[in-house]
């Protein structure tokens, strides 16, 4: 009797280990089914949240979307592998990032635009700018540069040829205005509003703060051949990962250049 007894229970444990392992594995299939995906939350927590709701589900993909106010721990996040993906950036930045921190990352596709522009509170025309006014740019490489050729093509001020994407405030060479440049981190250009003249603001940091860039911009980039497309970015090897090609066949589909063309009205352009 005690030996039955005992082969229950020992046979029973069995189950009940063989159970929990069973679940254990559904709950870690489940999970591999989820991308994480880190994102500006304009437009790309949006865009995400579009494909997420409407296009996902058809390819048997879930998302898991996680929101930075900045443009640095999203990379810090996926080097980390706290993140599968991240979409928030563009390639002039990402090869910064990569070149300053060793990154083992590879950029997707572009997905969109978001033109960077020239807001001001004083002023209605660049032709207004005050002699020796303030203009607030990006304080990151890549953007400052970008926010000076935008600055440059709209005649205020003269950059030496050829330096393109890489300019810097020792590359003007005319400044007829005598402007004088303050250089704050993205998410700060819309409050700068307040002290200066003119302020060269991100397109998705605009975009959250209420401005509409096709509309308010005294200036705005150009969405032809523009190089500061954001794109999806992964840790080098993980392209083929299927989750991963799904997300990119959805983010390039005919639906999402609709919701960005519907949505935006021209302050985000799709850029496929």
């Amino acid at each position: 009797m005690r030996r039955s007894l005992a082969a229950v229970l020992t046979s029973a444990a069995l189950l009940l280990g063989l159970a929990a392992c069973g679940g254990n594995d559904s709950e870690a299939s489940a999970a591999s089914d989820t991308l994480k995906v880190g994102v500006s939350p304009v437009p790309h927590g949006e865009i995400l949240k579009y494909v997420a709701d409407n296009l996902a589900g058809a390819e048997g993909l879930k998302l898991d979307i996680v929101e930075f106010n900045d443009y640095v721990q999203p990379n810090v996040a996926l080097s980390e592998k706290q993140l599968d993906a991240n979409y928030f950036q563009h390639k002039p930045y990402l090869d910064e990032e990569v070149a300053a921190k060793g990154y083992k990352f590879t950029a997707l596709e572009p997905v969109h635009i978001e033109p960077l522009g020239i807001y001001s509170k004083t002023i209605k025309s660049l032709n207004d700018v005050p002699e020796k006014g303030v203009v607030a740019i990006p304080s990151d490489p890549s953007n400052s540069g970008r926010a000076l050729n935008l600055l440059a093509v709209n005649g205020l001020l003269t950059l030496k040829d050829g330096v393109g994407v890489k300019a810097t405030e020792k590359d003007i060479t005319a400044n007829p205005k005598n402007l004088t440049f303050k250089a704050l981190e993205g998410a700060q250009l819309p409050r700068s509003l307040e002290d200066t003249a003119i302020s060269v603001i991100n397109g998705n940091y605009a975009i959250e703060t209420g401005l509409k860039p096709a509309t308010d911009a005294l200036a705005l980039e150009k969405g032809a051949d523009n190089p500061y497309a954001n794109l999806l970015v992964v840790r080098t090897g993980d392209e083929s990962d299927a989750r991963i090609v799904k997300l990119e066949k959805l983010l390039h589909s005919d639906e999402v250049k609709k919701f960005i063309t519907d949505k935006y009205q021209g302050s985000v352009l799709a850029a496929f």
